[in-house]
């Protein structure tokens, strides 16, 4: 991305999004950066003077989206990139079905990705060759123990963007959907189950912004790890969940966090 864009960037505070930002800053684009927390960004802001906005808010509330919008309106008029970087995991235990849990998880990786689409589009329609990216998950290749909202809501985050590829073309602007395996961030630190072929946030940005730059359509990795999950997608049901359903906690450990 050696053109200078305009770059809307959630989720910025920590883990893959704010090496994006370092990333994105460092080659000299324009940056709005959208977080609860602004100290991160703030700090960011400091070494790259006038080149990033920093617009703290709740993704989950429309006004406050709007609001953002209206900021990077009123300084570039047009966005060329929009990464909808912003999500949560949150697992369920059961036998407890929580559906608060689900709701929460659902508000935020769903409906705060569509108040951002839905103030996003008319900047990007404004933009030069413009590109919208949504970060999903490869938990959406395979069903897994304990992932029931969080999955069900990457699973929305895919079906979103793919739609979104249809009905956009006709404006030429791009979509790019992210599907990470385990990647070391805050948020995963608090998992309790072992992450197999988890990459550095700082390498998990650099190959995300490799592929926008490519223009690919899914920006999957790690390769290994995504294709062991594929191919168990791809085996007829029986199969797969007999296989997966030996990594179901056992009931005696159930309701243990």
């Amino acid at each position: 991305m050696s053109i200078q864009k305009r770059v809307w960037l959630t989720g910025a505070s920590s883990g893959m999004g704010l090496n994006m930002a370092e990333q994105l800053a460092a080659q000299g684009h324009k940056l709005a950066l959208t977080a609860r927390s602004a100290k991160p960004l703030l700090e960011l802001a400091e070494r790259y003077p006038g080149q990033i906005l920093v617009i703290t808010a709740d993704l989950t509330d429309l006004n406050a989206v709007q609001t953002a919008a209206e900021r990077i309106n009123s300084a570039w008029g047009a966005l060329d990139l929009v990464i909808l970087n912003a999500g949560t995991c949150e697992y369920m235990d059961l036998p407890t079905f929580d559906s608060a849990l689900f709701a929460r998880v659902m508000q935020t990786n769903v409906q705060g990705t569509v108040h951002c689409i839905e103030a996003a589009l008319p900047l990007l329609r404004a933009g030069t060759k413009p590109h919208l990216v949504g970060v999903g998950s490869s938990v959406t290749y395979v069903p897994l123990p304990r992932a029931e909202a969080y999955g069900a809501s990457k699973a929305a985050v895919r079906y979103l963007f793919q739609s979104l590829e249809l009905d956009l073309a006709q404006w030429d602007i791009k979509v790019s959907l992210v599907s990470p395996g385990f990647v070391d961030t805050p948020l995963t630190a608090a998992n309790d189950f072992p992450m197999p072929m988890q990459v550095s946030s700082e390498k998990a940005a650099r190959t995300i912004l490799r592929g926008i730059e490519r223009g690919q359509r899914e920006i999957r990795f790690p390769t290994v790890f995504i294709s062991i999950l594929r191919l168990i997608g791809s085996l007829p049901a029986a199969l797969r969940v007999l296989l997966t359903r030996r990594l179901a906690r056992p009931a005696s450990e159930e309701g243990s966090n």
